[in-house]
């Protein structure tokens, strides 16, 4: 794997993601409640923290977990929540290492559908039905990972030009949509929220 990411804005920072499929994984585990850049700029900062050019995962679970916590909570920390997601990072390699050899990208390598690149994903620790399915995107958009209905298993983060998630990140005027689009929907459900408290409000009430 060896590709030009703009996921972190951050040239050091997106040259590991493009060459590394674990902090590509790891990124997207800490893409969570913190600007998308900063959770994509953290496994380089993990890294350089390690002392390596590199993430490996037999090396990430061979820390204790309170060096390891330590190691994301230093300032500036990689994370609103470092210590629940050091975990989190120590629980995804250790899956790799016992179901993968610790090689990520044996994940995608020899998969045969999109809905089989879903369900493997989906399998990851910290990995829920959205995540999975943005991550199978950035892979089919980005990094040339296309089995066979790779769109479909997506969902709509596979549709072109969709400007909805990190998949279609590709330098700061793509980013720029891509964070409108997420406020929009943030917005959205707030009023979707506001008219259901209402209907709830009004229905006791009634």
């Amino acid at each position: 794997m060896d590709v030009t990411l703009h996921l972190a804005q951050d040239p050091d920072a997106d040259a590991l993601l493009g060459r590394s499929p674990l902090a590509a994984l790891i990124g997207m585990l800490l893409d969570q409640q913190i600007p998308m850049e900063w959770a994509f700029k953290g496994p380089a900062t993990i890294a350089r923290r390690m002392g390596t050019q590199d993430l490996d995962a037999h090396e990430i679970v061979a820390f204790e977990p309170e060096t390891f916590a330590r190691l994301l909570s230093d300032k500036p920390a990689v994370h609103r929540y470092p210590g629940s997601m050091a975990k989190r990072i120590q629980q995804l390699c250790r899956y790799l290492v016992e179901h993968y050899d610790g090689d990520p990208e044996a994940i995608w390598r020899d998969v045969d559908s999109g809905p089989e690149l879903l369900r493997r994903l989906e399998d990851l620790p910290g990995f829920g039905k959205q995540k999975a399915q943005i991550f199978l995107a950035l892979l089919g958009k980005q990094l040339g990972v296309r089995p066979e209905g790779w769109r479909q298993a997506a969902g709509a983060y596979g549709e072109p030009d969709s400007y909805r998630s990190v998949a279609d990140i590709t330098g700061p005027e793509s980013l720029a949509r891509v964070r409108a689009f997420k406020q929009e929907t943030k917005a959205a459900a707030k009023v979707a929220e506001s008219a259901r408290s209402a209907g709830r409000t009004k229905s006791s009430g009634g």
